[in-house]
């Protein structure tokens, strides 16, 4: 396609949604990379990292995050709290606009959340926001959507009522499952409705061109309140599945930042490229799972030892190349609403003592020189859990433990665990969707059978999850989870091993882009020299 006949059609897709570009652009494009290309850039359709990395920049929710990965209000200006903590009662700004002019409503939120939860759109992520009244039974199909427990009595005003007094919801609302989308455009388009040309949206930024696995291009929404503050006229989102490809191009001077690295390459892109390496924390959790349906993986003495053998700092620093953090906790720390983690015993003990403990623990479940013990270790293919499962199985062999593996790809490795296939030791990993210790607790709540594969089951865990489900009290709720968490170390269905950190790649020329435990950098944000 010629550059003439480019052109042409971005303009084109730009005038039919409503905006005006500019006669000569005023800055440099930001050329970002993004992890891959999206499906689809209807919010309520999209489930995905990088889909909420380009979503982040074309829609605002009621509040939305800094680039310091902070909830700050976005389209509300304001919000109040009943005193039971149920319902939540939303002031809209004044000056909210769509990019094509129109007003930003409440009413506008109210179709949108009602859309997302009804069956018919089939969305990937309504239950995040199940904490609404009725939200789970609308969904299913047993109530309307009407009966949602949101409501809008004037332009400016939207109530929401919960089920439970979760303190998250204002999270939630940050999502791309709490985004609005603009009514008469999907009532006219239908599906089509979030392509360029159709798209019309109420974020700092508009759609201009989608030209798939090459870019999708951005500009400023003149309509949107803070336009004139913005310092990056024009965005092209490009995707950067093949990591290694990626770095080259960075190199060349094609990309200006990288929101992902391969990991093997971290030493070697430290020395090459210094600061403009960027490690954060984040919000993930890689582990290993016990099936307790089996013995001797019911028996916690053996658990422990296979925990204590462990170093931790090894995988982190040597197997991951620091893009990982060692975890002494089932949550990272750090999170909202929540005390600092218990830890693991054991931590602060050297390594010797550590194997001497182990040894004792498994001699005194019947395992020794004379009866070792032998595991399989299921894992899904990638060179990172290849080389994780053979530390695992080196530091094992110190305890007497022979350590066969099963490997497999992640999809039939996860569906394997999800349909409750037996194992001895299995991978498991978790990305939270939001910052709150309940979002990586209720992974092992008795049967919540599609992620705790093990089929762990402890009753007082349980009633700890429940009681702080119910407790309107932030500080009580965050102590309930907090033994919660002491008896996941205790018992150990899961061993911890390593908490996720983002990593990037950020070009001297782009300023702004802070490290943050939500892995978040809203471009509106940043700013770009010549």
């Amino acid at each position: 396609m010629s550059l003439l006949r480019r052109t042409i059609l971005q303009t084109g897709a730009a005038l039919a949604a409503g905006l005006a570009l500019p006669a000569r652009a005023a800055s440099p494009v930001y050329r970002r990379g993004n992890d891959a290309d999206p499906e689809t850039l209807d919010p309520h359709k999209t489930s995905t990292a990088a889909e909420a990395h380009i979503l982040r920049d074309l829609f605002e929710g009621l509040l939305t995050y800094d680039n310091l990965g902070t909830i700050i209000p976005g389209a509300a200006e304001g919000w109040t709290v009943s005193d039971d903590r149920l319902t939540y009662r939303f002031r809209l700004r004044p000056d909210g606009r769509w990019s094509n002019g129109d007003p930003v409503t409440a009413d506008d939120f109210l179709f949108s959340l009602r859309r997302i939860l009804d069956p018919r759109t089939a969305a990937k992520y309504a239950e995040v926001l199940f904490p609404i009244r009725n939200a789970a039974a609308v969904n299913a199909g047993e109530r309307p959507p009407e009966t949602l427990g949101v409501a809008a009595p004037d332009a400016r005003t939207l109530e929401i009522g919960l089920s439970e007094p979760v303190p998250y919801l204002l999270e939630l609302l940050t999502q791309q499952t709490s985004l609005p989308v603009h009514r008469p455009s999907l009532e006219r388009w239908g599906d089509a409705f979030a392509r360029p040309g159709h798209l019309v949206s109420n974020g700092p930024y508009a759609l201009v061109d989608w030209i798939p696995n090459d870019r999708i291009t951005l500009t400023r929404n003149p309509h949107y309140r803070d336009a004139a503050a913005i310092p990056i006229e024009r965005v092209d989102v490009i995707p950067t599945p093949d990591l290694a490809a990626a770095v080259r191009r960075y190199a060349g001077g094609e990309i200006d930042s990288l929101s992902d690295l391969p990991a093997d390459q971290i030493a070697s892109l430290k020395e090459r490229f210094g600061a403009q390496v960027r490690l954060g924390p984040g919000l993930g959790l890689l582990a290993v799972a016990f099936d307790l349906r089996k013995k001797p993986f019911d028996d916690v003495r053996v658990r422990r030892a296979l925990s204590l053998a462990l170093d931790r700092e090894f995988l982190a620093e040597i197997v991951w190349g620091q893009t990982m953090a060692p975890a002494y906790s089932f949550c990272p720390p750090g999170l909202d609403h929540a005390l600092p983690p218990p830890l693991l015993p054991g931590r602060e003990d050297g390594p010797i003592d550590r194997e001497e403990a182990a040894l004792r623990l498994l001699a005194q479940a019947g395992y020794g020189p004379g009866r070792p013990l032998t595991v399989e270790y299921r894992f899904n293919v990638t060179d990172n859990n290849r080389n994780t499962a053979i530390a695992l199985a080196d530091a094992w062999r110190g305890l007497g433990v022979e350590t066969r593996f099963v490997a497999t790809d992640a999809k039939t490795h996860f569906a394997y665990l999800r349909d409750g296939g037996p194992f001895d030791l299995a991978r498991m990993s978790w990305i939270a969707d939001y910052s709150d210790p309940q979002n990586f607790l209720f992974l092992l709540r008795t049967g919540n059978d599609g992620l705790n594969a093990g089929r762990w089951s402890n009753p007082a865990f349980d009633g700890l999850l429940t009681e702080a489900a119910q407790e309107r009290d932030v500080d009580r709720r965050a102590q309930r989870l907090f033994a919660a968490e002491k008896i996941v170390l205790d018992e150990l269905p899961w061993i911890p091993l390593l908490h996720y950190r983002s990593k990037a790649l950020v070009s001297p020329r782009l300023h702004g882009m802070h490290p943050n435990i939500r892995n978040v950098a809203p471009t509106r944000y940043l700013r770009l020299d010549p």
